[in-house]
């Protein structure tokens, strides 16, 4: 019986081990080339900055000719009647009269106050906040699946602990039953270890709820089917090197709001260079090539026809419009100092911003020094407890607090290397030196 028993035993084992080797293993690499690939808002973006790319054109500014083909085809039938000087009346009923016009003409402004040029400069700014638009777009989905991805890794890291708690709580279900069959120990002590032991699996059905949760929140964010199993890795690896200094001036230089504020002041003062070119007379060349035909049954001339070149310049100048110009142009210099306004609130934010995260930072690098040094106090502890256990020198209360200790710990240590990733993530996202 107990032969057959071992062989059930070793033969789920190896079924066990089988389909956790079968688990797609996704690295935080894969999970961030995953979410790059489908996520929609960085789709979204993307396709918004090509857009942008596509408005850089001379022809948006209004730099290059404008050629338009026009043909009119105009015919009627009346009952016309038309007297003469001398009296001589002419008459006709359903008199047809048809005209056609057709040809091609060109109209070019050639100056405009340097409009144009200022337009152009405008359109390649706005290609560069669709460009640092969609660099925050990445960097804020890379920080998110970085930080759902490390909590996976932390919910992972605690069901493991789990598992050894009724590995434990097991063993000294076993030890008690044992003890109580030989009378060394009361029927109490057994209810008690059983009691915990169906606690702590409790406590394992909860944690795997969770864990399959942040599962399909991490397949979400991925955009993929959240029914795809996987597994993560076994720890959280945390970059401990990181200086203040050298994140304040990388956010200085690539931190993609920032950028956005900077780059709206330059797209302010285009705009100004734009309305100042109001000032300026504007220049229009216009030519084309057209043919006319015309036909009528009734009238001095029954049949007409003409074609030729045409040509022209014309020129405009704004005189005076009510003072519209002054106050276009006083409004323009307020929204360029509102601009370096949010540019230097922006900074002090973002220095801010830094000084908090890093100092977070440094305090959970402390705290993952601490618990780990306690994770191997509790440990040793519940080593001590477990052989004294064992030979009857400690009561269950004991060995239950020192099991608790040593889970606890383990949790926390797990707990203190997820929230000192997530500091980092702040501090590299703040930086804009998201890795991707």
């Amino acid at each position: 019986m107990n032969t057959k028993i071992l062989f059930r035993s070793l033969i789920l084992f190896l079924f066990c081990i089988v389909k956790m080797n079968a688990q797609e293993v996704l690295t935080i690499e894969n999970a961030l080339k995953i979410a790059l690939e489908n996520n929609f808002e960085i789709k979204m973006a993307s396709n918004n900055l090509t857009i942008d790319k596509t408005n850089v054109a001379s022809g948006n500014a209004g730099m290059l000719p404008k050629v338009t083909a026009t043909l009119t085809d105009a015919n009627s039938i009346q009952n016309s009647s038309q007297t003469r000087q001398d009296g001589t009346v002419t008459a006709l009923d359903n008199a047809k009269n048809n005209s056609l016009n057709y040809g091609v003409g060109l109209d070019w402004t050639v100056f405009d106050g340097f409009k144009m040029f200022a337009k152009l400069d405008q359109l390649k700014e706005l290609q560069k906040l669709g460009e640092a638009q969609l660099k925050r777009t990445i960097i804020l989905k890379i920080s998110a699946v970085n930080a759902v991805y490390f909590d996976l890794v932390q919910q992972q890291q605690q069901l493991a602990a789990l598992d050894t708690t009724i590995v434990i709580s097991t063993q000294r279900l076993t030890l008690a039953q044992n003890r109580f069959n030989i009378g060394k120990a009361s029927k109490l002590e057994v209810l008690n270890a059983q009691v915990d032991l169906n606690t702590d699996k409790v406590a394992l059905l909860r944690q795997k709820e969770s864990y399959a949760n942040r599962k399909i929140a991490l397949n979400q964010i991925l955009a993929r089917d959240s029914k795809v199993d996987f597994k993560v890795v076994d720890e959280v690896t945390v970059d401990d090197k990181l200086i203040l200094a050298e994140l304040i001036a990388l956010a200085e230089k690539q931190n993609p709001q920032l950028e956005s504020e900077i780059i709206n002041k330059r797209v302010s003062e285009l705009e100004l260079k734009q309305i100042k070119g109001e000032r300026y007379p504007t220049i229009n060349l216009n030519t084309g090539y057209n043919f006319a035909d015309s036909q009528s049954s009734l009238g001095f001339t029954s049949q007409s026809s003409s074609h030729g070149l045409s040509y022209g310049v014309r020129a405009s100048l704004n005189v005076f419009d009510g003072f519209a110009q002054n106050r276009n142009e006083k409004i323009a210099k307020i929204q360029i100092e509102n601009s370096k306004i949010a540019i230097e609130q922006q900074s002090l934010l973002l220095n801010s911003e830094l000084t908090v995260a890093f100092q977070t930072y440094l305090t959970n690098l402390e705290l993952i020094q601490l618990e780990e040094t306690n994770e191997a106090i509790a440990k040793q502890n519940l080593s001590i407890t477990v052989d004294k256990f064992r030979i009857g020198t400690i009561t269950t209360i004991e060995f239950r607090a020192a099991q608790l200790n040593y889970i606890n710990a383990k949790v926390r240590f797990s707990n203190a290397q997820f929230q000192a990733k997530l500091s980092e993530i702040a501090l590299k996202e703040l930086a804009g030196n998201m890795t991707f």
